[in-house]
């Protein structure tokens, strides 16, 4: 098959396209023919060598995908050689950034049918990442107030739309240039960083969703009411330390689950959120894609036809 991957920790240039072997399905897994793949902040972070260490190079990157059954590994009996399904890769695995891959079968959902396989590959990690952060760690309520930093961003863009389908009103932050998009969306106030500072338009907010961490993270304290709560998904894998007593800090807890992805195609199905803007690179264009990845000021998804 042919992938995409790295020898050795680096920038984008260290990306190669070229051929890998096939995978072949275990106990309880299914093999995928994958048609899309989408690109998400923690693949450069895991090419630069910053997420620590990885199994062994030749390393594959990539996290979530769209693609046909194609092989059926010993015991599963919930698919058949030809389903289109979508899945986020297990904890500690990736390598979606390839024509085929090997995934634990009870991770993976059925494609909705309304959706391309380019379309349910940019929801999956990132709508996933949204669902865990609003409705289980934030557990958002109609009436309530968010702000959600960085919206023009996939996962940001699908919880905005999450968050008005709750019946919450969201704030959110962006550059000038993604105002119309996030008004489309349905966010009910947004605020151009690069002309206000956020902590004085803002004030006494039921959550706030940070998904760009750094000095934005630390001030976003400062915006809550008591008892408020935050969640990061940009701060590592523990959330930054509360400087108040009387908010909370969360990390969510982005786990696996054949649930989750079901929520999102309910979610879809139901039109209460929407596919993100979209632009497709081929899989052989990896670093191109990673160097306007690693910029951050994409709007909406990257994501790879693969096939």
């Amino acid at each position: 098959m042919k992938a995409s991957f790295i020898n050795e920790f680096g920038g984008p240039e260290t990306l190669q396209f070229g051929d890998r072997l096939d995978p072949v399905a275990g106990p309880g897994e299914i093999v995928v023919d994958i048609h899309a793949a989408s690109v998400n902040g923690a693949d450069w972070k895991v090419r630069s060598g910053r997420s620590g260490p990885v199994s062994g190079f030749p390393y594959i990157l990539g996290r979530d995908f769209s693609g046909i059954v194609s092989g059926l590994g010993e015991g599963v009996e919930d698919f058949t050689i030809g389903d289109a399904v979508f899945a986020v890769c297990g904890v500690g695995q990736e390598g979606a950034y390839a024509q085929k891959i090997a995934i634990d079968a009870s991770i993976v959902a059925k494609k909705p049918q309304s959706l391309s396989h380019v379309e349910a590959a940019s929801l999956a990690l990132a709508g996933l990442t949204a669902l865990v952060s609003i409705e289980d760690t934030l557990r958002l309520q109609a009436g309530e107030t968010i702000l959600i930093q960085g919206g023009a961003g996939g996962v940001a863009a699908f919880a905005i739309e999450l968050a008005k389908h709750i019946g919450a009103r969201v704030i959110t932050t962006a550059s000038a240039a993604n105002h119309d998009y996030l008004r489309r969306l349905g966010a009910d106030q947004i605020i151009d960083y690069n002309a206000q500072d956020f902590t004085q338009a803002v004030s006494r907010c039921d959550a706030v969703f940070d998904t760009v961490g750094g000095d934005v993270a630390a001030r976003s304290f400062g915006v809550l009411k008591p008892g408020g709560r935050a969640a990061f998904i940009a701060s590592g894998g523990v959330a930054p330390a509360s400087p108040r007593g009387d908010v909370q800090s969360l990390r969510p807890k982005v786990g696996r689950s054949r649930a989750h992805l079901a929520r999102i195609a309910e979610l879809i199905e139901a039109g209460a959120v929407h596919t993100p803007e979209i632009t497709t690179w081929k899989l052989s264009e990896a670093a191109a894609a990673h160097r306007i990845s690693e910029a951050r000021h994409l709007r909406g998804k990257l994501v790879f036809t693969v096939r």
